[in-house]
């Protein structure tokens, strides 16, 4: 039995057995005791919970403080050298290369790969992948391409029909306007609008919208321009569908005197011109190395050869004041737009003495459409662009513009014009590739008023992401781009906005299924 004696001067204990001799224990041999038990105990502790950390957290904080090696750690680092060593080897010709994943994985175990094995056919399965996805990217490019050049079926029912009437009734060949109205056409007390294109559906849309759109209908007048297979058609359209109180007249580019190859020699040549021919109707994807260049480079380009841009009817725009010579000043309007607004205060808008009103394209809030300068049309690193053109300038643009034609007349713009596109002729087309709008930044410089932005809203042709507010309150939309509201490739949540005047009540419409 222990016996615990304490000494009478307390400076001492005593601690006896019965099997053991008594032993005296000092206080202060104690306490230096009792200390250093008081340090080493949390240390005691501390290691204790680290041992538990490692076991609960699967060796993740222990190692790290103890100074001991993880093996996650090391097979990752070992990965990593693996994942490097098959990035720079060679991949053995005719290896055969699993679908999937799972058919990886199901490999691996087969065939026992190694690690190094494994990345290998890993890596080789992704190049694989995406040289597939790159080319689906350019097939679908080609493919809408295609798609945004040809003319759907039930707009070349309507053309067909509506000229098969025009031939069999006489009501469709009626006078355009009718005679007491004739005058109007040269009465610059009116508002007039000029419309290029053969397409009749699109003629159709732009001037409903216009004339539903205006607070004054009466004052309105379209003078549309047609070629000479599209004529008979368009005529007809117009002949059997009123627009009153507005105004009508189609002609064909055959009726005016003034369109002679004297006066548009670069334009036949543009026609006629064989490579030029072969450049816009030829094989796109012919002797291009899709290798070398990206799928928005490739769609850009498949774009610049669309067959409209050596239409005569796409360069008439130049020509208007000898069209029209009556005429003081007219708002052009291309046929893939939707009036919204009333356009007649832009008859008010003074132009400065400038002849031409239009929307500035390198500001605004949708970056991917309004971010256009000189730079995105102009080939810079031809010398005769260079010396001529800053590539940073604003660019402007087509689709909706006011112009005023008495100071038109006054200038050498048609002559410009003509003279840029005799050079890039010479060129073989490396001034600039993409349409009439290039010649036009050019022959219009320093003749540009620019109007507010709300007048003339674009890029609904291949932004489907525009903003439907801002859609709403423009004067203008303007489906410029591949994806056109009357195409199956149009963007179906845009496309309301165009067909809400379409008058599908018509029966050559619905004979001729639109848009179904």
């Amino acid at each position: 039995m222990m016996q615990l004696h304490i000494s009478p001067s307390m400076r001492s204990i005593t601690i006896s057995s019965s099997k053991v001799a008594a032993r005296h224990i000092s206080y202060r041999t104690l306490f230096h005791t009792i200390l250093i038990l008081a340090f080493l105990l949390p240390f005691v502790f501390i290691l204790t919970a680290l041992v538990t950390l490692e076991d609960c957290l699967g060796r993740r904080l222990g190692p790290r403080l103890l100074g001991r090696v993880d093996d996650s750690e090391r097979l990752a680092r070992d990965f990593y050298k693996i994942l490097n060593e098959a990035s720079t080897q060679a991949i053995p010709d005719g290896l055969k290369l699993p679908d999937s994943f799972n058919h990886l994985v199901s490999d691996t175990k087969n065939n026992h790969y190694d690690p190094k094995t494994f990345a290998l056919v890993l890596r080789a399965m992704m190049e694989k992948f995406e040289r597939d996805i790159r080319e689906t990217k350019f097939a679908e490019l080609t493919n809408k391409h295609f798609a945004a050049s040809s003319i759907p079926k039930g707009i070349h029912c309507l053309s067909l029909r509506l000229t098969d009437e025009y031939s069999s009734n006489a009501h469709a060949r009626r006078q355009l306007p009718s005679p007491e109205r004739l005058p109007v056409l040269s009465d610059n007390a009116h508002h007039h609008f000029i419309l290029s294109t053969d397409n009749i559906l699109a003629a159709s849309v732009v001037v409903s919208s216009a004339v539903q759109s205006s607070s004054n209908p009466e004052r309105i007048v379209f003078h549309i321009i047609t070629d000479k297979k599209t004529y008979a058609g368009m005529h007809s359209w117009f002949a059997l569908n009123s627009v009153d109180p507005a105004i009508v007249e189609v002609r064909g580019v055959h009726q005016f005197d003034w369109l002679t190859r004297e006066n548009v020699p670069v334009l036949e040549a543009l026609e006629s011109h064989n490579g030029l021919m072969n450049y816009y109707h030829g094989s796109h994807v012919a002797g291009a190395n899709l290798s070398e260049t990206t799928p928005r480079r490739f769609a850009s380009r498949l774009q610049s050869r669309s067959p409209k841009y050596i239409s005569l009817l796409n360069h008439l725009r130049i020509y208007i004041p000898e069209l029209f010579p009556n005429l003081d000043k007219v708002v052009f309007l291309d046929d893939d737009v939707v009036v919204q607004r009333d356009l007649a205060p832009l008859w008010d808008v003074d132009l400065g003495g400038k002849v031409n009103g239009a929307v500035e394209t390198c500001r605004g809030e949708d970056a991917s459409v309004m971010s256009k300068r000189l730079r995105n049309y102009f080939n810079f690193s031809h010398p005769n662009i260079a010396k001529h053109l800053n590539p940073e300038e604003c660019a402007w643009a087509y689709g909706m513009n006011v112009f005023d034609l008495k100071a038109w007349r006054k200038t050498n713009i048609r002559e410009t014009y003509h003279s840029w596109l005799r050079e890039n002729l010479k060129s073989n087309l490396t001034m600039w590739k993409l349409g009439t709008l290039p010649p036009a930044l050019i022959a219009f410089k320093g003749h540009v008023h620019i109007i507010d932005s709300s007048w003339h809203m674009l890029g609904l042709g291949y932004q489907s992401q525009a903003n439907v507010e801002s859609i709403r309150k423009a004067a203008v939309i303007h489906y410029n781009g591949q994806s056109k509201p009357w195409l199956e490739i149009g963007f179906e949540h845009l496309r309301p906005f165009w067909t809400k005047y379409v008058n599908y009540s018509n029966d050559f419409i619905k004979n001729c299924h639109i848009l179904e």
